[in-house]
């Protein structure tokens, strides 16, 4: 099965995945994607009103094979009024 790495970058900087993950295929990395994404998000969401959280997904050689984003944005309507 394929290694694949699963760069995060987030508020805190870059953190490089040195271990990698096997998957079947090429079409199990969205799955996984939206498994981290969803994990960080629930760790760091409440520490602000902004975040950014993004995956860089590497393949056995270290070419970069795709990215994933997900952006958090709240605006407090009733600060405007």
């Amino acid at each position: 099965m394929p290694r694949y790495y699963f760069d995060l970058h987030n508020e805190e900087g870059p953190t490089r995945d040195e271990h990698g993950t096997e998957l079947k295929s090429r079409e199990d990395i969205p799955k996984e994607l939206t498994r981290i994404l969803l994990d960080v998000a629930r760790d760091e969401l409440p520490a602000g009103d902004r975040m950014t959280i993004a995956i860089t997904v590497r393949d056995e050689s270290g070419d970069p094979v795709t990215v994933a984003s997900l952006i958090f944005n709240n605006e407090w309507l009733d600060v405007l009024r």
